[in-house]
């Protein structure tokens, strides 16, 4: 394994134990309402050896929600019910951020009770599972100028939600085709006021939120998560080299915690061009051609040798509890069982995977 990700390292005011970060990563475990379940705070109590946890996605507002059980961050009862997770995982030795995400055209009325909102009305090409199963997307609402505004200002709110529930931070979702992702591409985004057009408009709704919440619960405490190019949602981006240069030096002068990249690419000319121009900590979440110990210590070295200072692991956290001790001494990983990732609301392929100790009685 890369020795240096076994070692401590800084991030804002936090003193990580490692630089292996479990990435958030959507489960439908949360209530009907949007609160944080007691089973939640088992799964993340597990995973505390991880040097950071970013929790899954909550949703900042109502119209905000994709999917049936999502958690959500906005209301007292979801406050109380992160709270239960937090100090679960606080208990456990961990640090815990959460990550905000508006899902925008990714939503279906079933699910939230309102209409989707979006930059502009282009609807997701696919269906939405909800309560009665897959439905076909919606054509979304048009934002108007008062929904951005009052949007920005609901991301600001969640933030500070958060911190009351315990979290260390937040991570700014603007990622994998929700709603700050959709105003950066030109296929969702076709606005003719200031928040579309040339890539520094398009970039302007990400950077609002950004400072928004920055200026609500301090930079140190905020983190900003981008997928150039990533195809997540049917999202096409044909300018990347326009959009997140420009996105980076705009989020740069608002100095967050993190720079959290989705499906790093060493290879990549763009990531390199991202490292550069990053002053602060980046995250590299990597492409792994599989889920063993070999895939991640391969490509997590591949990164770290690029320049990533943290490196975010999903499916490999999801599936090992004690995925840190595991990459420590070369242990085997188990693998993820793929019909209990979303929407079963259960514990089987949850909170049930063995740690080592478990494996060794059997």
């Amino acid at each position: 394994m890369e020795t240096a990700l076994l070692e401590p390292a800084r991030l804002g005011g936090l003193v990580l134990p490692n630089r292996l970060v479990m990435a958030p990563m959507t489960r439908n475990r949360a209530d009907a309402s949007g609160v944080a379940t007691g089973l939640m705070a088992t799964y993340y109590a597990q995973r505390a050896t991880a040097g950071l946890i970013i929790a899954e996605a909550a949703t900042p507002n109502a119209v905000g929600q994709t999917y049936p059980n999502i958690p959500a961050i906005h209301a007292p009862a979801h406050v109380a019910g992160w709270r239960r997770v937090t100090g679960a995982v606080h208990d456990a030795g961990g640090r815990m951020f959460l990550q905000l995400q508006h899902g925008g055209r990714v939503g279906h009325p079933d699910n939230s009770g309102l209409h989707p909102v979006a930059p502009s009305p282009v609807p997701l090409p696919d269906t939405i599972h909800t309560p009665s199963g897959a439905r076909p997307a919606v054509v979304p609402r048009e934002m108007t100028a008062a929904d951005v505004r009052s949007t920005v200002a609901d991301f600001a709110s969640a933030a500070r939600n958060a911190v009351d529930a315990g979290f260390a931070g937040v991570e700014v979702h603007s990622a994998n085709g929700y709603l700050l992702h959709q105003f950066l591409s030109r296929a969702t985004n076709r606005r003719t006021d200031a928040y579309g057009g040339p890539a520094e408009a398009r970039i302007r709704f990400t950077v609002e939120v950004t400072r928004a919440v920055a200026d609500a619960v301090g930079p140190d405490r905020v983190g900003v998560r981008i997928s150039p190019g990533v195809t997540a949602n049917a999202m096409h981006e044909d300018d990347l080299d326009d959009v997140y240069p420009a996105l980076v030096r705009a989020l740069a002068e608002i100095s967050p915690a993190y720079l959290h990249v989705v499906y790093a690419d060493p290879d990549s000319a763009l990531f390199h061009t991202i490292r550069r121009m990053w002053p602060g900590t980046l995250i590299a979440n990597p492409v792994l051609p599989g889920v063993t110990t070999e895939h991640v210590a391969r490509e997590a070295g591949r990164l770290v040798a690029a320049g990533a200072d943290l490196i975010a692991l999903g499916r490999p956290f999801l599936a090992n509890p004690d995925l840190v001790e595991r990459l420590r001494v070369g242990a085997p990983l188990n693998p993820v069982r793929e019909q209990h990732l979303m929407y079963t609301g259960a514990a089987t392929g949850y909170t049930d995977y063995p740690a080592m100790d478990l494996v060794a009685r059997r």
